[in-house]
């Protein structure tokens, strides 16, 4: 009798251990007040992520006990535990609770906020006629920074043009591409834009990428420069979903990690 049981208790630890060790696909969907689109859904027992889509919906891979956290700027971070129930109908259901953000102080009276357009309009000065008000086409594309101000001085228009039967050498482009400042100040374009894109990268995803792959505060800032370096970066993270650019930071996290350790080491 006392075998059976014992039996009976190891053939349940058994199962149980592999349905623990189990993972499955779940389907989950977020309801919340606002909008549900583009929350990150990280899994942190198996370091794995994904976002929802416009409806709030996600898929993600979990197995019992594994902690699912549910990250947004608009709601509260919410932190859900697979339990048995959810493994066996595979479906996940999380209401997240919207942050409300109060102000300390409430100023009276007109307020500058930095922007020209908006300022204007808040302040008593009469807006100036501009060519929107006049009919009048203007410029409306993106101003170019500094340098690509500079690149397009050094390397503006054809080498050589044609004026019916005589012709005109372009010799400052020409000049410029023969000693390598036209390279350099597309280079310099480029690093730019690369810098403008780092930034915007730690910005938006550094506090959900460093929750699940954790680093020193004082390395955080030399690992975004480590991807920055990477051939690949504007490739893989220029115009991509936060969910492309998050396994590009999981990849060279692992290599940025090996070489720490035999510094260390």
């Amino acid at each position: 009798m006392v075998k059976i049981k014992v039996s009976i208790l190891f053939l349940t630890l058994f199962f149980t251990s592999i349905i623990s060790s189990q993972s499955v696909k779940l389907n989950g969907l977020i309801i919340a007040n606002a909008d549900v689109e583009g929350i990150h859904v990280i899994n942190k027992t198996s370091q794995k992520f994904t976002i929802t889509n416009n409806k709030g919906v996600f898929v993600i891979q979990a197995k019992l006990n594994d902690t699912l956290v549910f990250s947004s700027i608009q709601y509260k971070l919410e932190a859900i535990i697979i339990s048995k129930e959810i493994i066996e109908t595979k479906i996940i259901i999380v209401n997240l609770i919207e942050n409300i953000y109060e102000l300390d102080e409430v100023v009276v009276g007109k307020v500058l906020s930095g922007n020209l357009d908006l300022d204007i309009d808040n302040s008593n000065l009469e807006r100036p006629l501009n060519f929107y008000d006049l009919g009048i086409p203007g410029n409306t594309s993106k101003p170019k920074t500094q340098n690509e101000r500079r690149v397009f001085e050094a390397d503006a228009g054809k080498f050589v043009y044609f004026y019916g039967l005589g012709f005109m050498i372009n010799t400052n482009k020409i000049l410029n591409r023969i000693t390598g400042r036209t390279k350099m100040l597309k280079l310099r374009v480029k690093l730019e834009a690369d810098e403008k894109l780092l930034y915007s990268i730690k910005a938006r995803l550094s506090e959900d990428f460093f929750s699940v792959y954790p680093l020193k505060d004082n390395l955080q800032m030399e690992f975004f420069y480590f991807c920055s370096d990477d051939e690949n970066f504007n490739k893989r993270c220029k115009e991509k979903s936060d969910v492309e650019i998050l396994e590009f930071l999981k990849e060279k996290y692992f290599e940025y990690k090996q070489i720490i350790n035999v510094i260390e080491d």
